[in-house]
């Protein structure tokens, strides 16, 4: 008995026919992931490069793709392993090591959703006094906290979890996400408390104040000229359309991954592969596509020969 609570490697069920489709998984999750390092690191090297989108906003679009690319550096490298093994296993503490940055990293999204909401809010609501409060320091602590908040919350259930005794070792899943409570002898009602609270103080605080925040901000946008309502449309949109498609994968981590379920077993292998397949792809479409300023610079680094002729012929 005590060899077996000694095992310290774990394995995962959730995927379907691997042995089958080995090398089809593998090319189309190595081409996703190519995407995701790829249209994510591209924006954040045109936001560092570029001088006149060194404003809050863009460097908390950049903030955002960085922490899709490592979180996708924390669960891609492992697919592409797995789909190329005879099993599919993870050691106990590799996991729980997995576990962690995927909780903390995409827990720090939404305070940097949070910190764009206020962003925004200050520039639409509060256009005289922005260069003001949002300064360097503003932002850099913004940034600090976002990033340090989540780790510390997500750093104690990682450390608890890893001191429980273990009594299974197959999750029904491709990572380590919440199911790795289910391994776990006796669930630990403070690891269930805590969780708990670091839902309210992670999620569901930010996500009221982004509601909050943008309430105001179309208050003041449907008060003012047709050229504040454009700019409040340009610059909130895109952060709404992340917000929604984040929440939505969110609830399903949370309600689907925690709550034992008859959901069959390919309906469960497509919708985790969802939780870290949608967001880091959309995310860099979603601000290359909406927002004026990085479109632009993506049409002169790709398009370069087109943009001048254009410039030429508007001469």
């Amino acid at each position: 008995m005590d060899d077996k609570f000694n095992v310290t490697y774990i394995s995962f069920n959730g995927y379907v026919e691997v042995q089958r489709y080995r090398y089809l998984y593998f090319f189309i999750m190595l081409t996703v992931y190519f995407l995701i390092i790829c249209c994510n690191s591209t924006i954040v090297f045109l936001i560092w490069k570029q001088k006149n989108l060194h404003e809050p906003m863009y460097i908390f679009i950049a903030a955002l793709l960085t922490n899709s690319v490592v979180l996708s550096s924390a669960v891609y490298p492992k697919f592409l392993i797995d789909f190329l093994s005879e099993r599919q296993i993870i050691s106990y503490s590799a996991c729980l090591f997995q576990f962690f940055i995927f909780y903390s990293i995409g827990s720090s999204e939404f305070l940097l959703l949070s910190a764009m909401a206020y962003d925004r809010y200050v520039s639409i609501c509060k256009p005289l006094q922005y260069p003001t409060i949002m300064r360097k320091n503003t932002v850099c602590t913004l940034l600090f906290f976002a990033w340090l908040v989540p780790a510390c919350h997500i750093a104690i259930p990682a450390i608890l979890s890893a001191k429980n005794r273990l009594c299974h070792f197959t999750l029904k899943a491709i990572f380590c996400n919440n199911t790795i409570y289910r391994l776990q002898c006796v669930r630990s009602r403070l690891i269930t408390i805590y969780g708990v609270v670091s839902l309210v103080d992670l999620a569901l605080i930010p996500l009221l104040f982004i509601i909050f925040t943008y309430i105001k901000i179309l208050i003041v946008a449907f008060q003012s000229c047709r050229e504040v309502r454009k700019k409040a449309a340009e610059t909130c949109l895109p952060h709404l359309l992340v917000l929604i498609s984040y929440s939505c994968l969110c609830a399903y981590d949370i309600s689907i991954a925690r709550v034992e379920s008859n959901i069959p077993k390919t309906a469960r292998f497509i919708m985790m592969l969802q939780t870290v397949f949608y967001n880091p792809l959309l995310n860099p479409l979603i601000y290359g596509l909406k927002m004026k300023e990085i479109s632009k610079h993506l049409k002169k680094l790709f398009f370069p020969a087109k943009t001048v002729l254009c410039i030429k012929t508007d001469h």
